[in-house]
C-alpha cells in the first residue's frame, strides 16, 4: 500500500510538472490569485497561512540550510539563463538581418546561398519580376551577390590560428536592400577597385582589419577602407565589389543569390509565383526574414539542448540538495507540526505550509540566478560558425524577459520537488510518532 501510494505521488508530481512546462505567464498568475484567495477566505487556507508564517519566520534561525537551497537553485538558474542566452543572441542576430519587404533568390535545391548559384540570364529574368521595387531612374533594386571565404588571423591567439571569415561581393544596391547597413568609420569601396568595407562583427573576431590595412584575397591584395554596422549578421561579413570578387575568385559572371527589394511585403506572393512557374529558371524566392529565420534554426536547437540538459543535470543536484534541506527542516520542527495536527489541523495546510516555505527559498534562488546571468552575460559578445555560411557569426548574447521568466520557472519546479515530498512525510506522519521522534 505504501509502494503504490509512493508511485501515485511520483506520477502527480511528474504530471504537474509537464502542466507547470507548459503553463504560460498569466496561468501561472491565475493559480497564484487562487491561492491567495484560498488562504484568505477558507478555514484551511488560514490554517496554511498561519503555519507557513512560523516557518518562514524561523528561515533566520536556518540561514546555512536554507543558504543550501538557494545558493543551488540560483546556480542552476544562472547557468540554464546563460546558455540559453546563446541562443536567444544567435536567433536575434540572424534574425535580424532580413525584412519583410525585401526577398532572396537562390537555385532551387539549394538550402544556402553557399550552395546556390545563378546565371547571368538567371539574375536578368529575376530583374523583370512583377513585385521589384524600382529606383527613382526606374531601374530594378536588385542586388546580385557572390560568397566566398577566406582565412584570417583570429583576434587575441597567440598561436596565430586563423579562422573562416564570409566575403561577401555586392553591388550598390545592397545598401539599399539592407537599409541597416552604415558606413561608421572610412569610407564605401570604388566599384571596379580591389577595396573592402568590412562588419564591425569581423573587426572584433579577427586581427589586422582596421582601415587603411591590406589584406590578401584571393592571391591578390585588398585594402580596407571603411568599417560599417548593421545590427546583425551582416556585421560578421567583409563586403567588396562582386564583379571584382567574382575576378579574383574566377566566377565568371554569375552569382550565388540575389536580394531584392520588393514593392509592398505583399508583393511576395506574386514574386515566388512568377520565378517559380517560369520554365526557364530553377529557382526559388522567400522573404530574407523567413530565410534568415530558418537559417538560425538548427543552431539556436542545437544551443537550447544543450542548454536545457546541462541545466537538468544541475537541477537534479539541486532537487537533491532541497530535499534533504527540508527533511532536515520537517524533523526539526515534527514536534511542533504534531501539535498543530493534534489540536485540529488538517495536513492539506501543512503540506501548503512546508511547500510555501521551500517555494519562497528556490523564487529568491531564482531571482539572484537570472539577475546574475544578465548582469554578467546580457550583451556578452561571442561567435560561432553561421549556419548556411563559410564564416563566422559574431553575436552578443540576450537575456530576455522570456528568458528570466524561464529560469524562475525552472526555479519553482525545484522548489516545489524538493519540498513536496517532505511535506507529505510531515503531513501523513502519525502524531503519536511525531511525538516520540520529537
Amino acid at each position: 500500500m505504501k509502494f503504490l501510494k509512493n508511485l501515485g505521488l511520483v506520477l502527480l508530481t511528474v504530471l504537474m510538472l509537464v502542466g507547470w512546462v507548459m503553463m504560460p505567464w498569466w496561468g501561472v498568475l491565475a493559480l497564484a490569485v487562487l491561492l491567495v484567495l484560498w488562504m484568505a477566505l477558507f478555514r484551511t487556507g488560514a490554517q496554511a497561512r498561519s503555519v507557513a508564517s512560523v516557518g518562514i519566520s524561523t528561515l533566520t534561525q536556518r540561514l546555512g540550510s536554507s543558504a543550501v537551497i538557494v545558493v543551488g537553485i540560483a546556480g542552476v538558474v544562472g547557468v540554464l539563463v546563460a546558455l540559453l542566452a546563446m541562443a536567444e543572441g544567435y536567433t536575434r542576430t540572424q534574425r535580424n538581418a532580413g525584412s519583410l519587404d525585401t526577398a532572396i533568390v537562390l537555385r532551387g535545391a539549394s538550402a544556402n546561398e553557399v550552395s546556390s548559384s545563378l546565371s547571368r540570364d538567371d539574375l536578368v529574368q529575376i530583374e523583370q519580376a512583377p513585385g521589384v521595387a524600382k529606383n527613382a531612374k526606374g531601374e530594378p533594386i536588385v542586388s546580385a551577390e557572390t560568397v566566398v571565404a577566406a582565412n584570417l588571423p583570429i583576434r587575441g591567439s597567440k598561436t596565430r590560428d586563423e579562422g573562416s571569415a564570409q566575403v561577401r561581393g555586392i553591388s550598390e544596391a545592397a545598401f539599399v536592400v539592407r537599409p541597416n547597413a552604415k558606413i561608421v568609420e572610412g569610407r564605401t569601396f570604388q566599384p571596379g577597385l580591389r577595396e573592402l568595407i568590412v562588419g564591425k562583427g569581423a573587426v572584433r573576431q579577427f586581427e589586422g582589419l582596421q582601415v587603411g590595412a591590406t589584406l590578401k584575397l584571393g592571391n591578390q591584395p585588398w585594402t580596407i577602407v571603411g568599417i560599417f554596422a548593421s545590427g546583425d549578421a551582416m556585421e560578421s561579413e567583409l563586403w567588396a565589389d562582386a564583379k571584382v570578387v567574382n575576378d579574383a575568385y574566377k566566377r565568371g559572371s554569375g552569382r550565388n543569390s540575389a536580394t531584392v527589394k520588393l514593392e509592398r511585403p505583399e508583393a511576395i506572393q506574386a514574386f515566388s509565383a512568377a520565378l517559380e512557374g517560369n520554365p526557364q529558371l530553377k529557382v526559388k524566392a522567400m522573404t530574407t526574414l523567413a530565410f534568415f529565420s530558418k537559417q538560425g534554426e538548427q543552431m539556436a536547437k542545437v544551443l537550447r539542448i544543450i542548454g536545457i540538459t546541462v541545466g537538468a543535470i544541475m537541477a537534479v543536484g539541486a532537487v537533491f540538495g532541497a530535499l534533504n534541506t527540508m527533511f532536515a527542516a520537517v524533523a526539526s520542527r515534527a514536534r511542533e507540526i504534531a501539535t498543530l495536527r493534534a489540536i485540529g489541523f488538517r495536513g492539506l495546510p501543512v503540506v501548503v505550509a512546508v511547500m510555501l516555505e521551500t517555494t519562497l527559498l528556490a523564487l529568491l534562488g531564482g531571482l539572484i540566478g537570472g539577475g546574475v546571468a544578465w548582469l554578467l552575460f546580457n550583451g556578452f559578445e561571442a561567435s560561432t560558425m553561421s549556419a548556411g555560411s563559410v564564416g563566422k557569426l559574431s553575436f552578443n548574447l540576450a537575456v530576455s524577459p522570456g528568458l528570466l521568466w524561464e529560469g524562475i520557472k525552472w526555479a519553482l519546479a525545484i522548489g516545489f520537488v524538493g519540498g513536496l515530498f517532505p511535506a507529505v512525510r510531515a503531513a501523513s506522519l502519525p502524531v503519536t510518532t511525531a511525538l516520540r521522534e520529537a
